[in-house]
């Protein structure tokens, strides 16, 4: 048994009876689990001398692991698919190939049908691909950046900061990192456009450290036949070219297997040979490898799964030697349905039978060979008419005849008879024919419509036309370049997607500049939360189709101002425009930060908007508010400006926001809790609880409210001193009635008294009994009291209904003071001070109405005073 020593943890071997038990009764255990290492234990603590083995990681190259038999296999397999997927689109392959040679990127020098004949090709074509890639880089790429963010789910103060904060890093990592971002996206569009696919490859690059979106050529993209796009191919080759020494790093930085590669092989497509031609380029001199790149669903030997489903891999082989060069899982670890990573992203033109779509070589290819023959026969024929040929007789002799003459030259000639004339003919060639030009008008026409860059005719437009019909001309000249760019938008979302994740996953966790707001390293928590997606609109294809839309909305906003957010609307429309600081140009509420009420008041009076805020002190805003508006010295100047109705209407308005805020907090104070954030989504059960338990909160606070209105009414009133007087009026001739009443009671007394003496002097007279005359007299009296007591009942009903009707009208003057002090608001808040001064008559003619009471309630007073006369 052999067993590995570790100097540093063992000492020397001293035999078997060194390792008997000591007399202290410690134990040296020893456990052997294999025969390349041992286990040695003693007093609880156990020394493992097992030899440490290398643990598989996930993104491995397993092609390290595999024997030469079984890459073999795979690379038999793998070639002889890719092989025959490179024949499905044979045919594809050779109509971009014919498309190529009539874009005219190298003047054909032609000797049929004589040398130099025209070799020029129509524009038609080329001008369609440059014009689509114009066009649409400055709708995908503005100065600023391609990059836009959408908050996923609620929406809330710091999410709009992460956004921000998201926005900012993307655009300047494609911008200002990622230098060649820009040049590959314009390269892609060419190509996009003339084959009608391309493709982008979005990966993490560890020789750059940064992320990577390099652009992919539709020939470079192998996919098989049936497949309807790259994402849901179960195979998809990758050809790509890479020098020695680009290899021999990738195989030092083990992303490679090490293998002698030799030579590289002179391996080509046709579109490459097609493509070096037109620009000028020779492929003797191109020594870079082919290597595959197959991204394949595939049953590795060795690493068979046990549903036997094949599995997603990465395959790199050498298309020269057939060697693997590497095999890589292509799913993720954490995976459990180990789904296929995607690592290109397809552009499409025009989506078409298969895969790779419809671009301008296929819907305009025809119009511009058919152009390039018409022009080529206009320009020869010209050439023939301005410089004809003939036939001469054999004996006729010119000087220097193999020379052209120049203009203003004679030469001699010898003729052998006759003249010139006769000796010489030219043949009989036309000018060129008009049907031809007009035929290429046509071709050319039909072609730069079907290629949508045909321009608009403005002459069949008004001058004072109206937007809606302007707007549907442009939707109609544009549409179908707008379904190009939004199917451009949709994937340029996914790449962004890609490149987000990326970023997030594999670059410094904190931001390369200080943001705005927030902290720096609130990168990856930032990336979380939102999306990102292009900044191009999917819904308009130009500025121009844009500025028509908010002009046509603007419009619509001059019917029914009242319910647009005018100043949200002009922003947008400043910022289509391109126009930079938008947000100091027009504020909007948005943009609001909390104020004190008296910084709130001068933008008022400057024609600045205001916001509320709910963690404000509602009632301290509102009572500065409202004093503004009651200042007569405020109000009389502002009544002088002409924007005075606007300046009150806005105040009006931002009180009444406070006015639902303050609402809100007693509502909250009578329910006890926190009611959600306004305009929250709520699920309609918990909707349906937190109405019940605000209806009762309501119904609460209206009660309260009530009473506490009519205690201040009551007050108000006690403290008013017009009534103070009135009562103390009240009072005084009260005491005074009461006096005159005991004065009445007194004289009428006395005068009984007076009449009963006389009543029994006369009686002694006439010799009547006189206690029988004095009976009869204070029964006379006793009936004349009764008549005066209903008489002064009568009077005392009178002056109460007196009272009451006075009591009644102090009370409707009240409410109609209230009513009047109201009315007095709401005409200052419409402006001007001819409303206060009606009011202050009508406060005026109250006043006479309480005089006019008063004074019948005196009258009533003083009929009282007058006694009743005897009968």
């Amino acid at each position: 048994m052999a067993t590995n020593m570790f100097p540093s943890l063992s000492q020397a071997p001293l035999g078997l009876d060194a390792l008997a038990p000591e007399e202290d009764g410690s134990s040296l255990e020893i456990q052997i689990e294999n025969p390349e290492g041992v286990i040695v234990g003693m007093d609880g603590i156990e020394i493992d001398l097992m030899p440490e083995t290398d643990e598989e990681d996930f993104n491995d190259n397993l092609a390290e692991e595999m024997s030469k038999g079984d890459l073999q296999k795979v690379a038999s397999d793998i070639i002889e698919m890719v092989d025959a997927d490179i024949s499905s689109r044979k045919d594809w392959v050779e109509m971009y190939v014919k498309g190529l040679d009539v874009l005219g990127m190298k003047y054909e020098e032609r000797t049929e049908p004589w040398l130099g004949a025209c070799g020029v090709y129509s524009t038609v074509l080329t001008e369609a691909a440059v014009r689509f890639q114009s066009e649409t880089i400055i709708e995908t790429f503005p100065a600023q950046g391609p990059v836009k963010t959408e908050i996923i789910g609620a929406i809330d103060k710091l999410k709009e900061q992460a956004a921000e904060r998201v926005r900012d890093d993307m655009n300047y990592q494609l911008t200002e990192v990622m230098t060649e971002y820009r040049p590959e996206h314009e390269r892609m569009l060419y190509n996009l456009g003339l084959a009608g696919a391309a493709f982008k490859k979005v990966y993490f690059d560890p020789s750059l450290d940064r992320q990577i979106a390099m652009f992919i050529p539709a020939e470079d993209i192998i996919i098989p036949y049936g497949a309807s796009s790259a994402a849901t191919a179960e195979r998809l080759t990758h050809v790509m070219r890479k020098t020695k020494n680009e290899i021999k790093k990738l195989q030092v930085a083990g992303f490679y297997v090490d293998e002698d590669l030799g030579e590289p092989q002179n391996i080509h497509t046709d579109v490459e040979k097609k493509k070096a031609d037109d620009q000028g380029y020779s492929l003797t001199d191109d020594d870079r490898y082919q290597i595959l790149e197959v991204h394949i669903d595939y049953d590795l030997p060795g690493y068979e799964d046990e549903d036997e489903i094949a599995r997603p891999y990465i395959v790199t082989i050498d298309r020269g030697t057939n060697t693997v060069l590497a095999i890589r899982r292509n799913w993720n670890e954490d995976d459990k349905k180990k789904l296929k990573r995607q690592h290109f992203v397809q552009y499409t033109y025009v989506p078409g039978f298969g895969a790779y779509g419809l671009g301008l070589i296929h819907l305009i290819g025809g119009y511009a060979r058919a152009g390039t023959s018409i022009i080529r026969q206009l320009v020869d024929a010209g050439t023939l008419a301005n410089l004809p040929g003939g036939l001469k007789t054999r004996g006729l002799r010119i000087k220097d005849d193999d020379t052209p003459i120049s203009p203003g030259e004679f030469r001699d000639m010898d003729v052998p008879s006759g003249s010139i004339r006769d000796n010489i003919m030219a043949l009989p060639y036309k000018e060129p024919s008009q049907v031809l030009a007009g035929l290429l008008d046509k071709i050319t026409d039909e072609g730069r419509r079907l290629g949508s860059i045909a321009d608009m005719n403005i002459s069949d437009m008004g001058a004072n036309a109206p937007v809606g019909t302007t707007l549907a001309l442009l939707e109609r000249q544009l549409k179908t370049m707008s379904a190009v760019q939004a199917r451009v938008h949709y994937s340029m979302k996914q790449e962004f997607q890609l490149l987000r994740d990326i970023i997030r996953d594999n670059t410094p966790p904190e931001y390369s500049f200080d943001p705005v707001e927030g902290d720096r390293k609130a990168k990856q928590a930032d990336y979380d939360l939102v999306s990102v997606i292009p900044v191009s609109d999917p819904n308009s294809a130009t500025m121009a189709q844009r500025i028509m839309q908010y002009q046509a909305v603007i419009q619509l906003a001059q019917g029914a101002p009242q319910i647009y957010d005018l100043p949200q609307l002009h922003r947008q429309m400043i910022e289509v425009l391109g126009i930079k600081n938008a947000d100091k140009l027009v504020p909007i509420d948005d943009d609001q930060t909390p104020r004190d009420p008296v910084s709130e008041n001068m933008s008022f009076l400057t024609g600045k908007p205001t916001k509320a805020f709910i963690h404000q002190d509602h009632d301290a805003h509102i009572a500065v508010h409202t004093s503004m508006m009651q200042d007569p010295v405020i109000m009389g100047q502002l009544g002088q400006n002409p924007m005075a109705q606007q300046m009150q209407g806005a105040i009006m308005a931002h009180v009444a926001e406070h006015l639902a805020f303050q609402y809100r907090q007693k509502v909250q104070e009578q329910l006890g809790a926190t009611l959600p954030e306004p305009d929250a989504q709520l699920d309609p059960q918990v909707e349906v609880q937190v109405s019940k338990l605000v209806a009762q909160a309501a119904v609460q606070l209206l009660a309260m409210d009530k009473a506490k209105a009519a205690q201040q009414q009551a007050m108000a009133q006690a403290q008013d001193p017009i009534i103070q007087m009135q009562q103390a009026e009240l009072q005084i001739k009260k005491q005074d009635a009461d006096t005159k009443e005991l004065k009445v009671k007194g004289d009428l007394q006395i005068k009984a008294e007076e009449l009963s003496l006389k009543a029994r002097e006369n009686a002694a007279k006439v010799g009547e009994d006189p206690n029988m005359a004095a009976m009869r007299l204070q029964q006379e009296i006793a009936q004349a009291q009764e008549l005066h007591a209903l008489e002064m009942a009568a009077k005392q009903m009178e002056l109460q209904q007196a009272q009451a009707q006075q009591q009644q009208a102090q009370a409707q003057q009240q409410q109609g003071m209230a009513q009047q002090q109201q009315m007095h608001q709401q005409k200052m808040a419409h402006g001007g001070q001819v409303h206060g001064q009606n009011l202050q008559h009508k406060n005026m003619t109250h006043m006479q109405k309480m005089r006019q009471a008063a004074m019948d309630a005196e009258k009533a007073n003083k009929e009282l005073k007058k006694p009743k006369k005897d009968e």
